[in-house]
Formats: structure tokens, C-alpha cells, sequence
């Protein structure tokens, strides 16, 4: 499964959340990191939702923080 996150490079909840995600894909889901600030559409879009991260379905797992549970749930799905 291939997550996206959606963030900032300067926003500290956004690399804090990368930083979780990185540690544990190994093996369970690849990680697409997007800045929304390169894009206009995705900065309009999500502006100050970021972190926001998304599974391969578009669908919004969690924002803000990591939702452990609703990550798993997530990942649940396709195993």
C-alpha cells in the first residue's frame, strides 16, 4: 500500500509525523511525502489541516497527529 502525506517541510507536526510513519513502513506500506506549498491547489486545499495523511484510496486516515489505530485499520484492509 502506498500512504500519502501531505505537509509542510517547516511545519514540526508534519515531520514529526513523517518521522513516525518512516520508522514503521518497512515492509507494511511505502510513504509519499507531498509539500502542499509546491502546489497551489494543494495548498488551498488543505492549508492549515497538515499533516494530513492518506491512503491509497485518497481516503484521510488521520490529520494533525498519527492515529495509530485508524492506521492500522487502514493497512488491515488489504492484508
Amino acid at each position: 500500500m502506498k500512504l500519502k502525506l501531505y505537509g509542510r517541510a517547516y511545519c514540526s507536526l508534519c515531520t514529526q509525523m513523517q518521522a513516525q510513519l518512516l520508522a514503521q513502513a518497512a515492509g507494511r506500506f511505502e510513504l509519499e511525502w507531498i509539500d502542499i506549498d509546491d502546489v497551489d491547489a494543494l495548498e488551498a486545499k488543505y492549508g492549515e489541516w497538515v499533516p494530513v495523511l492518506l491512503d491509497s484510496d485518497g481516503v484521510e486516515i488521520c490529520h494533525y497527529h498519527l492515529d495509530q489505530q485508524a492506521l492500522d485499520a487502514s493497512l488491515a484492509k488489504i492484508s
